[in-house]
């Protein structure tokens, strides 16, 4: 997203340094199997400076590639961002990176976050930036923070500084009926809030690329239909006018046009909906089912799955509809394909032997690699920089009871598979772009 909830000044200033060159660096494709150790000292100067260190030292962990030390183990403490640590003290905890930080008071009631990332073994700064920020958004600060060091020490891009939207789903009432509802938190599970109230069925939600606008299937009326949901302004607005019920709707890659499925006159068909004109126009034309689709980062082409040469497959086809092509020959059913933000992999959920997965496959349909395998996942949905997946799972239950919806996350290895917090259970999640890009 172009514009945040939360106004951030950044200063882009780096401390005056000479970096290590390929000295610190993390292998980011064995997972969590050598997690980097890494030592996060707490930021001086004010109290939220530990809560800040707290929140980098989660989002690193979580990655699956840092594993924070104790701190205490640390013998060296307060550094703070002007001095120079003892290397020799971090050597001794086994600490290959450290973090060292300050928070100052600043003009108009701000105040300025300042961080230094050293590598312990050449004895040099590997990074350091100062943010501006009104104190409020010290947990911004962290994400941003989070975000220069992971992608320094790998060579990826950011991550932290994201939301994800989801579907909300509890049992309500005496009856115990049971409501879906958007709602929207920080990708820690932090900051949690609803945007519906519950009273209409809601799913499939998925951010804007540009805007701060969420589109998404509302059963608001006799016919399930496609929505657009302001967060500024909490306003909502139907799209398209179409005689039956559209679904599965995703933004295109410059957030002008939305590509959804629309079942009428018994068949169901992807359409394109310039979001300016509000003109649709018809993208196949095939008496099996064609669903879920999703642009490719570029938008020349659209991946969706369709049950036309069989069980459930998926299929690409440039923009205007024009050249199908089959791209997954496995044994089972493929469904919900999302393409990466990177444009090299497209993920999916595969049904097969009994169970579920979230799986990767490249463009060109090779490389097929299952993720993960449960009772129930599907849904999947990648990080800004096509490292991370987030999906929905759902367990069996027992003694007639249905099983619990929850989201979790896996990274593209399949090595790092964790819970994400929500308030409750949930389902078909999305995951917006950077907030700071």
């Amino acid at each position: 997203m172009k514009k945040s909830l939360f106004i951030i000044v950044l200063s882009l200033i780096y401390f005056a340094s000479s970096p290590a060159h390929a000295v610190l660096k993390v292998d980011i494709t064995r997972g969590q199997m050598n997690p980097m150790p890494i030592a996060l000292d707490n930021f001086t100067g004010d109290a939220v400076g530990s809560e800040i260190v707290s929140v980098v030292s989660a989002d690193l962990e979580r990655s699956g590639l840092f594993r924070p030390i104790d701190q205490n183990a640390f013998i060296q403490r307060n550094v703070g961002v002007e001095a120079t640590p003892r290397f020799a003290d971090w050597r001794k905890i086994n600490a290959q990176a450290v973090v060292t930080g300050s928070i100052t008071p600043a003009a108009g009631g701000k105040v300025t976050v300042a961080f230094r990332l050293w590598d312990v073994l050449s004895e040099k700064q590997f990074a350091g930036k100062t943010f501006s920020t009104d104190p409020a958004n010290w947990r911004r600060v962290a994400h941003m923070v989070s975000d220069e060091i992971y992608s320094r020490l790998t060579g990826e891009g950011a991550y932290f500084d994201s939301r994800i939207v989801y579907v909300a789903e509890e049992d309500r009432g005496a009856r115990k009926v049971r409501s879906h509802r958007l709602a929207m938190m920080d990708q820690d599970g932090a900051n949690q809030v609803y945007l519906s109230d519950g009273m209409d069925m809601v799913l499939s939600p998925r951010f804007s690329p540009t805007q701060q606008k969420i589109i998404y299937m509302g059963y608001h009326g006799r016919i399930p239909a496609v929505y657009l949901y302001d967060i500024e302004s909490g306003r909502e607005t139907l799209i398209g006018n179409f005689k039956g019920m559209s679904f599965a709707p995703r933004f295109s890659p410059d957030g002008q046009k939305a590509v959804m499925s629309v079942s009428e006159d018994g068949n169901i068909e992807v359409y394109e909906l310039d979001l300016n004109s509000r003109t649709a126009t018809r993208l196949t034309r095939h008496p099996g089912i064609d669903t879920s689709p999703s642009y490719s980062p570029d938008g020349s082409k659209i991946v969706f799955n369709s049950d036309r040469g069989g069980p459930q497959q998926l299929y690409i086809m440039n923009r205007d509809g024009s050249g199908v092509k089959r791209i997954s020959f496995g044994k089972g059913r493929y469904g919900t394909p999302v393409w990466s933000p990177r444009g090299d992999y497209i993920a999916f959920t595969k049904q097969t032997g009994g169970s579920f997965h979230i799986g990767v496959m490249r463009p060109d349909g090779s490389g097929e690699r299952l993720l993960t395998e449960s009772y129930f996942d599907e849904a999947p949905t990648w990080s800004p920089n096509g490292r991370v997946l987030v999906f929905t799972r759902k367990d069996k239950g027992s003694r007639g009871r249905e099983g619990v919806s929850r989201l979790f996350s896996v990274d593209l290895t399949g090595y790092n598979e964790r819970v994400v917090k929500t308030s409750g259970e949930a389902s078909d999640p999305a995951w917006s772009p950077l907030l700071s890009k």
